[in-house]
């Protein structure tokens, strides 16, 4: 029995919707030394975002990358936080520090889109914001300045 191109259908497969917009920040490959020699393991750290303006970032590791990833994502999922918008932007100027790392956050005109740095522009496109400026000063590190701009985002007061 041959199948025709109108019996297809009963072969096309779709992706489940996922309930979480999902980004990866970085993976890193870990290495601790043992008296046994060379652990090699996998760091991947992710931002989560529900659609109902909570975010989340949080890292997870595994000897595997997916398994890194999901420890991650289920990691944050429990962790998620309230950030604020107003027209795509944010209410007011503010700064937030999370220890070395200290990020200033600007309202900007439309049509501006995000001017920031490599780890504050990730979160701030998982967040749904359209038109904002950012600045860092301080560490370089990639999970400190995501943490500063979860800080600076969640910190708006009503």
């Amino acid at each position: 029995m041959a199948f025709s191109g109108k019996d297809n259908r009963k072969w096309k497969f779709s992706k489940p919707r996922k309930e979480f917009k999902e980004e990866l920040l970085a993976i890193d490959r870990v290495t601790r030394v043992t008296a046994w020699g060379r652990q090699l393991r996998f760091r991947a750290v992710m931002v989560i975002w529900d659609g109902k303006w909570r975010v989340a970032l949080w890292t997870g590791k595994s000897w595997e990358v997916v398994d890194a990833i999901a420890k991650a994502v289920a990691d944050a999922k429990k962790r998620l936080t309230n950030v604020r918008i107003d027209n795509g932007t944010v209410p007011y100027n503010i700064e937030a520090k999370y220890k070395a790392a200290k990020i200033m956050v600007h309202p900007a005109s439309e049509g501006t889109w995000i001017i920031a740095g490599w780890a504050a522009r990730k979160v701030l496109m998982v967040a749904w914001y359209k038109n904002i400026l950012a600045k860092r000063y301080g560490s370089s590190n990639l999970i400190n300045n995501a943490r500063a701009t979860i800080k600076a985002l969640t910190s708006f007061k009503n």
